[in-house]
This record gives C-alpha cells, structure tokens and sequence, in this order.
C-alpha cells in the first residue's frame, strides 16, 4: 500500500511534521517494502490555497492514505472526494508513524482537525516574500552564501552555475527545514497559552 507522510525532511529518520498543506516535504512510503519516495511539497510557498492544491497532489501521486498532524476543511474534502483516509500522528520519525500506521495504532479522523488557513497561523504567511528579497552575505544555514563565479570559458561558466543552483537548492532546502521546525514550536507555544 502507498501511503504519505508529512515530513520535515527527505528520509524515513525525518521529524514528521504535525502540519499538511505547508509541510516541506511528501513521503510517499510503500508500505509493504519501506521504499520512499521523498517529494518536496509544491503547495509550500502558494499565497493561498496550499491545502486544496497539496491534497490534490498527493491525490495525483496515488496515495491510498494520508498521515498527518492536522488537515484543514478544505484539503480534507479533496481527500474524502478521492477515497483516501486521513490518519493522526502525534510527532515523531516518519518511520514511527509508518509503523504505527502498519500497526493499526493511528486513527482516522472523519472530518477536517483544524480551520481553514491553520498552517498560516498568526504573523505567517503573508510577507514571506520580504525575506526572499533581503540578502546577506551568511544565510541561517550558517554557510556562506555562494558567490557568482566570473570565468572566461563557457563550460567552467557553467558548471559554476550548475555548482551554484545545486548550493542555493540546499540552502533552500535547510531553510525549507528551520522553518517548519519554527512553525512547529511557535504552535507549540501558542497552544501552552
């Protein structure tokens, strides 16, 4: 059986994550071979509507359930429309939560477990594209940013470029992770008051 898992990272050891629609990452895992499949959400940065569009992905991809956190009504609709279940998680290792899943240990849940715009929360969301347009010189990866190479030849111009799109793509990934970890503990604190 496919099933997926919302994950805060790209391997079955990734921290699931508690959220649907703006989880950084999909792991589609067979369940019967523990093959992994690990795609990066492409409802992540959407202004709106990440719920409705990642439900439908996930759909697409031929997931037969889905485990989770928390889905909101929207998304949740999209997938009782398709015939897949909804399963909860309460934290842990993607693995653990394909296992508990194996396990019959997850429950279902018959209806949407939070309100529309959820992942959103307070402060986030909208002006996320302020961040994009600030550039410094030492990201939050703590790596330095790369530089643009200046050659002569074509193919050394290249490859830096292909060296430099492989470099951003894992800053992006990394700062993919910080910030699902931040999103996460600020629900945390903001379900303790």
């Amino acid at each position: 059986m496919k099933i997926v898992v919302t994950s805060n990272g790209s391997d079955l050891d990734a921290q699931a994550s508690p959220v649907f629609g703006r989880c950084p990452w999909y792991l589609f895992v067979d369940t019967e071979t523990m093959e992994v499949e690990a795609v990066e959400n492409p409802a992540l940065g959407a202004a709106s509507g990440a719920g409705i569009q990642a439900a439908q992905f996930v759909v697409e991809q031929g997931a037969e359930a889905l485990v989770t956190g928390n889905v909101g009504p929207n998304a949740f609709d999209v997938l009782r429309s398709a015939e897949v279940p909804v399963y909860l998680l309460e934290g842990g290792t993607v693995r653990q939560a394909v296992d508990a899943y194996k396990e019959g240990e997850l429950s279902e849940t018959s209806g949407a477990t939070g309100p529309a715009h959820a992942g959103m929360g307070r402060a986030r969301g909208m002006g996320r594209g302020t961040m994009r347009a600030q550039r410094t010189d030492t990201p939050a990866s703590g790596r330095a940013a790369p530089s643009s190479p200046v050659t002569t030849s074509e193919t050394t111009s290249t490859d830096s470029r292909s060296q430099e799109v492989a470099e951003l793509e894992e800053m992006a990934t990394d700062l993919r992770r910080q910030l699902a970890d931040i999103m996460e503990r600020l629900d945390q604190l903001e379900e303790g008051e």
